[in-house]
């Protein structure tokens, strides 16, 4: 007669464990399972990304009701256990159900800790702990514009990422002087904080809040400093604390959390618990790996395998939002009896750093490049002896025992590879061994392994190399995101052959793992279809950046800046007037001259971005666009003595030829009117400098964070020539670059002579040029399209409730 095992909670822990136990001893237990939410089992770490639009509630699901039903085990989903009698061995729920046990685990998981402040039971302050808080922010994001987080660990730049995602202002409040500083040190905080401010949050640092203001809904905040900070939304991402209740009030022994044996043991007989909910040698963990590590010693104890016991865990953190890499483990700080290796590269956007005590590595950090952090930390927790080639560890080779095979040699079976979906070495080469799995692919696709965040695929890599020999591991390219194994060329190639006109068109036809797509995926594709239908394509918006769907560029402090266009850097004494009476008029508080020979109009509201652009009646100057951003001109032979050609009138109509043209990323453009090159036009993207008898043209130029110097195109005599080179040269960037690649590195990958051989024949420029102006003939004034959207918003918002519907 099978035994009665009772999972109480439902969560990724418990059922984790349950999974294990499935496979060590299928049928030695009768299980039932109690959740509180009414959902089946879900991966937390992914709620950030539901939040922020990469992934829908269903992508998400861990075990289907399905995967119940299949392991024969009684879901009790929506049903709270409220108490336990240790004596009868039985549980009894808020719904009034009284279930027997054998054995019992409780994987209660912990609660968000909201900070006992006044104001904080006002309407719109919440955690982001689960799915009703994520569908909570989400609803908010369309009746609201601000939103306030307290909190800059982890969770809380995840939950700001999503918000800014669901075009609401952000704002970042941190009791602390850096960001996530339970994970970082100084300077990767700091360059951390540098990159989302760019994204658009706004940071509070060292600010302790007092309370909550507003009435009957959240309105603000108050400091102990005595400043307030709006905020239509507050959330609460201030820490965790386990959820003891239960076990607390059952008689069983706790502490900060349930205390338990190195085999998972409570105070009480029979009684088991994992988790976030548990406290082991004094630790209760918060990270998801932890609680795999325990379930796995647990699954063995329940199958009558004999096992170790859990003897703790060293804890990693991995961080990703909208491309920013964080990885920190083990004892990341400095301290006087350990010494640090660093790689620092701010230019870059890389830092590195290894902590080393007695000849092993104790702690890193990465920040920017993180595709080092599997190996570190496996380092870390094999205590491998490093002493005598400490620089190696980050500079270089270190020789055999730094090899992958060696390390997962070293790895125990129990050992966690994935954390975000708590698999195991064993359970990989399980899936190699039993499955045939010969592939990071194909692992993913059994185990679940690199489903997640992606970060331990080099790790699942090392392990097929261990097992099937360099040999037998085959190699899936990858794709334009892990949404698909497509190439930029494949899918373009696909979109032209099938006539596909649609995102969702080419995700379905073409076989997209995730049907949804995701934000790296979406705005490519818009970009794709556009440039190969001008005209049967239209543009998806909703796929479209914050910056490109506002018209403006957002700002650290979650204001916008709005540029019109001024075509090659030139202006009227009326033009400038209206500037600066709409200025005036909006309040805005700082007005600065670009780089690029522009006016900025920088910290302007949000509400205020569609009635400026009809004040001003100016076209967009495209600050945030894939576009053609700017012609810089000099003064050239009309003012300029030592001037060849008019560079102003050439620069001039090159902008009002290209201007709003989609390319894959942005385009700069200048004209100089002699070889002094006051416009810089070798370092922009397309450069035309003027010479005695005509022009010269330079492309692929970048003068951002990797310099790059132009290379000579072509020599031309006419203004007509530089128009049809330059039209012809753009079209076939947009025909042939990746979406998001630069000139400068899209003709290190194409090489000059390809381009070059491209535009050589006159039927092929036109061609180009062709095929140019009918893109160009599809584009519109982006000011004129925000009027249509308010008109339409203004008016249905004045409909009765019945026509709305």
């Amino acid at each position: 007669m099978k035994k009665k095992l009772v999972l109480v909670g439902n969560g990724m822990a418990g059922v984790n464990c349950v999974e294990q136990l499935l496979k060590l001893a299928p049928n030695k237990y009768d299980i039932t399972i109690f959740g509180s939410e009414p959902h089946p089992n879900y991966n937390r770490i992914l709620l950030s990304s539901v939040l922020a639009g990469d992934a829908k509630m269903d992508d998400i699901v861990i075990n289907s009701w399905d995967w119940y039903k299949e392991n024969r085990i009684m879901l009790h989903a929506g049903h709270t256990v409220n108490h336990i009698d240790t004596n009868a061995r039985t549980v009894s729920t808020d719904n009034g159900l009284c279930v027997s046990y054998d054995e019992l685990i409780i994987a209660t998981g912990s609660l968000p800790f909201m900070l006992p402040l006044p104001g904080a039971d006002k309407q719109g302050v919440i955690a982001f702990r689960d799915i009703k808080d994520c569908e909570t922010m989400m609803e908010t994001a369309k009746k609201y514009k601000k939103a306030v987080v307290i909190g800059g660990g982890l969770l809380g730049l995840e939950a700001a990422r999503g918000l800014l995602n669901l075009n609401m202002e952000v704002s970042v409040v941190h009791l602390g002087k850096s960001l996530m500083d339970r994970q970082l040190d100084e300077t990767a905080a700091m360059m951390l904080q540098r990159e989302l401010q760019k994204q658009g949050m706004k940071f509070l640092l060292e600010k302790n809040t007092e309370r909550i203001l507003g009435k009957d809904r959240v309105t603000g905040l108050r400091f102990t400093d005595g400043t307030e900070e709006s905020a239509d939304l507050v959330v609460m991402a201030v820490g965790i604390k386990p959820n003891v209740a239960l076990a607390k009030n059952s008689g069983i022994q706790t502490n900060r959390g349930i205390v338990i044996d190195d085999f998972m043991q409570t105070s009480a007989p029979g009684i088991y618990s994992v988790g976030e909910c548990a406290e082991h040698r004094g630790i209760a963990y918060g990270l998801v790996a932890p609680l795999y590590e325990q379930g796995a010693v647990l699954a063995k104890r329940l199958a009558g395998i004999e096992t170790d016991g859990y003897h703790g865990s060293v804890v990693s953190t991995k961080l990703k939002v909208s491309g920013v890499d964080v990885f920190s483990a083990g004892e990341f700080r400095d301290d006087v009896d350990t010494r640090s290796v660093r790689i620092q590269d701010e230019f870059g956007g890389v830092y590195k750093k290894v902590v080393i005590r007695d000849g092993k590595v104790i702690g890193a950090v990465l920040f920017g490049d993180t595709s080092e952090g599997s190996r570190l930390f496996a380092m870390i927790r094999s205590g491998e002896d490093v002493a005598g080639k400490e620089k190696e560890v980050l500079l270089g080779d270190s020789g055999p025992a730094q090899s992958g095979a060696d390390r997962i040699a070293a790895m125990s079976d129990d050992e966690i590879i994935c954390g975000c979906n708590g698999v195991s070495k064993g359970n990989i080469v399980s899936a190699i061994n039993e499955k045939g799995c010969t592939s990071v692919n194909d692992i993913k696709a059994c185990t679940k392994a690199s489903a997640s965040c992606g970060g331990c695929k080099p790790l699942v890599a090392d392990v097929l190399e261990y097992v099937l020999g360099a040999d037998g591991v085959k190699t899936v390219k990858e794709g334009i995101c892990a949404c698909t194994t497509l190439s930029r060329d494949e899918i373009v190639e696909g979109i032209r052959s099938m006539k596909l006109t649609t995102s969702k068109e080419v995700m379905n036809v073409m076989g997209w793992d995730n049907p949804e797509g995701c934000s790296k995926c979406r705005p490519a594709l818009n970009y794709y279809l556009g440039m190969v239908w001008p005209e049967e394509h239209e543009d998806e918006r909703e796929s479209r950046f914050v910056n490109e769907r506002n018209h403006a560029n957002i700002q650290k402090d979650g204001t916008y800046s709005v540029v019109p266009r001024m075509y090659g850097g030139v202006t009227t004494p009326s033009d400038l007037k209206k500037i600066a009476e709409i200025a005036e008029k909006y309040g805005v508080p700082l007005v600065k001259v670009t780089g690029g020979q522009r006016i900025d109009l920088l910290g302007v509201k949000k509400e205020d971005l569609p009635s400026m652009w009809a004040d001003l009646d100016m076209p967009s100057g495209y600050a945030y666009g894939k576009s053609l951003r700017t012609v810089k001109t000099c003064v050239g032979s009309t003012f300029c003595r030592f001037g060849t050609q008019d560079s102003i009138s050439m620069g001039i109509e090159m902008e009002k030829r290209f201007e709003r043209l989609s390319t894959p990323a942005k385009v700069k453009m200048a004209v100089s009117g002699c070889p002094r090159n006051c416009a810089e036009a070798t370092i922009k993207d397309f450069g035309v400098v003027a010479i005695d008898g005509g022009w010269e043209l330079y492309v692929a130029g970048n003068g951002g964070t990797k310099v790059r110097a132009c290379d000579l195109l072509v020599k031309v005599k006419t203004e007509e020539e530089v128009l049809e080179w330059s039209g012809a040269y753009l079209q076939y960037y947009r025909e042939t670059g990746k979406y998001n690649e630069r000139t400068a590195e899209w003709i290190q990958r194409i090489g000059l002579d390809t381009v070059k051989a491209a535009l050589e024949k006159k039927e092929d420029r036109a061609a180009f040029v062709e095929r140019l102006n009918v893109a160009l003939a599809q584009t519109r004034d982006p000011w004129k399209e925000i009027l249509e959207t308010e008109k339409l918003r203004a008016a249905y918002e004045h409909l009765p409730a019945s026509a709305a519907n």
